[in-house]
C-alpha cells in the first residue's frame, strides 16, 4: 500500500469538546488525515484525563481518543479566549463542540455568529438531548442516554434487572454518527459553497440501534422485553463447556437453526410445532436453550465438533493475542501526524501527561512541549503551522509562519 494523502488531508478541525463523543469524532477525522486542533481548559484539561487507569501520569483512555491531534490551552470563559476562536474559525473547515445548548451563544460563538466569519463552515454540536426541546439542558452522559434511548431496558437476562450496556457506546455511536454528518455537510459545502450545522444527541444514537423495537410497539403495541440475544426468535447466547470456557453462538436464519439442531442430535426439531415458527420458538425458547446448555456442558472447549460459526467470549488478553487474525500494536499518536491505514500505529508510549498550563502553549498529543507564544502575541496562522522537529526525541517543537503567498490547502504539512 502507498503512503499517499489520506481522504481528509487539507481539512482543518477546531475541537471545542471534551470527554468522549466530540473527541472521538475528532479522532476519526484525524485518523483519515484531517488536521484537528483540540482545545483544553488551562490548568485542568479534558476531564477524560482523569477517567480510567493511568501509567506514570499517562491516561490510557485520553490517549486512545485524542491521538493524532494538536492540543492548545484555551479558556472560553474569557474575552481573550473567545477572540482566539473568532480568529481561528476563518482558517478552519469544521468546528466540533459539546457545550450545553446556549452556552456558546452567550459568548458570541454560536452558529449564527461563526457562520458570519466563515459562510462555508461546518459546525457539529453534540449534546445529551439535542439543541431543542424540553430536555435540552439535561446532563450529557452515556448512562443517561442509554436509559432514555431504551437500550438499557433491553440489556440483560429476562429474569434480572436491566443491565448497563458497556462500554459507553452512546458516546462512541454519537461520535461516529456526527463524523458521518460532517462528511455529508462537507460534501454539501463542496457542491454549493454553503456551510451547515449538525445537531447530534446522545440518546438518539441509542434509540437508532433499537432494531425493530419501536416499530413492533408502534404497529402491534408490544413492548419488547429483555431476553439476551434470543429476542428475535432464534436461539443463541453464551454457554459454558465442561472445562469452564464460554462459547458464544447465534443462529439468526433457518438454515443455521437446522444446523444447530443437527449438532444437538435432533435433526427433526425444526419440524416440531414448538420450534417451527418465530412465535413458537419465542414461546418455547427456555426448553430449546436447555438442550443447548446441556450439549455444551458435556463437551470440552475446542473438541465439540461444532457445525456453527461460534467464538469464545474474549477478554482483553484474548483480543490482544488474536485480533481479527492480524497483529495490531496498541494505538498512540506518533509525530503529530494521524496514524494511517497504510502503516500500523506505533506501540503506545508517551503522551502529554499533564493538564495544559496557562497560556497558549501548543503541543502534539504524543509529547510534552515547551511553552508556546503568549496569547497576546499569537497569530492564528503561526499557531496552525506549529510542527515537531522531524525525528525529534526531546519533544520540543518549532513554529514557522504560514506563507501568505500560498493558499491554505496548498500549504506544506510535514
Amino acid at each position: 500500500m502507498t503512503d499517499g494523502p489520506l481522504p481528509l488531508t487539507g481539512i482543518r478541525v477546531l475541537e471545542l469538546a471534551q470527554i468522549v463523543a466530540g473527541p472521538f469524532c475528532g479522532a476519526l477525522m484525524a485518523e483519515f488525515g484531517a488536521e484537528v486542533i483540540k482545545t483544553e481548559l488551562p490548568g485542568k484539561g479534558d476531564d477524560l484525563r482523569r477517567l480510567g487507569p493511568t501509567e506514570d501520569g499517562l491516561n490510557y483512555w485520553y490517549a486512545v481518543d485524542n491521538r493524532g491531534k494538536k492540543v492548545m490551552t484555551l479558556d472560553l470563559h474569557t474575552p481573550k479566549g473567545q477572540d482566539i476562536v473568532r480568529r481561528l474559525v476563518p482558517l478552519c473547515d469544521v468546528v466540533l463542540e459539546n457545550f450545553r445548548p446556549g452556552v456558546l451563544e452567550t459568548w458570541g460563538l454560536g452558529w449564527e455568529d461563526l457562520r458570519k466569519l466563515r459562510p462555508s463552515l461546518v459546525m457539529a454540536r453534540i449534546t445529551a438531548f439535542g439543541q431543542t426541546g424540553p430536555l435540552r439542558q439535561g446532563p450529557g452522559f452515556a448512562a443517561i442516554a442509554s436509559a432514555f434511548g431504551g437500550t438499557w431496558y433491553l440489556n440483560g437476562p429476562a429474569d434480572r434487572p436491566p443491565s448497563r450496556p458497556t462500554p459507553v457506546y452512546p458516546d462512541y455511536l454519537t461520535g461516529l454518527f456526527t463524523a458521518f454528518g460532517v462528511m455529508a455537510a462537507l460534501r454539501h459545502r463542496d457542491n454549493t459553497g454553503e456551510g451547515q450545522w449538525i445537531d447530534a444527541a446522545l440518546y438518539e444514537s441509542a434509540f437508532r440501534i433499537l432494531e425493530y423495537t419501536p416499530t413492533f410497539y408502534g404497529r402491534q403495541g408490544v413492548v419488547r422485553e429483555r431476553g439476551g440475544i434470543q429476542h428475535s426468535g432464534w436461539p443463541g447466547g453464551a454457554f459454558a463447556t465442561s472445562d469452564k470456557r464460554w462459547i458464544v453462538f447465534t443462529t439468526p436464519a433457518q438454515h443455521l437453526f437446522e444446523r444447530l439442531c443437527l449438532m444437538l442430535g435432533e435433526p427433526d426439531l425444526p419440524k416440531d410445532p414448538r420450534f417451527a415458527s418465530h412465535e413458537g420458538r419465542a414461546t418455547n425458547m427456555a426448553a430449546l436453550l436447555a438442550l443447548v446448555e446441556a450439549w455444551f456442558k458435556a463437551r470440552l472447549h475446542g473438541r465439540s465438533g461444532l457445525l456453527l460459526a461460534v467464538d469464545p467470549l474474549r477478554h482483553a488478553r484474548d483480543q490482544r493475542a488474536a485480533h481479527a487474525g492480524r497483529e495490531r500494536a496498541a494505538p498512540r499518536p506518533s509525530d503529530g501526524r494521524p496514524p494511517s491505514r497504510r502503516r500500523p500505529a506505533p506501540a503506545h508510549r508517551a503522551l502529554a501527561r499533564r493538564a495544559p498550563r496557562e497560556g497558549l502553549s501548543l503541543y502534539c498529543v504524543v509529547r510534552r512541549h515547551g511553552p508556546g507564544p503568549e496569547a497576546s502575541d499569537l497569530d492564528p496562522r503561526l499557531l496552525l503551522q506549529c510542527r515537531p522537529f522531524a525525528g525529534a526525541t526531546t519533544g520540543r517543537s518549532r513554529c514557522r509562519p504560514a506563507d501568505p503567498g500560498r493558499s491554505r490547502r496548498g500549504s506544506s504539512r510535514t
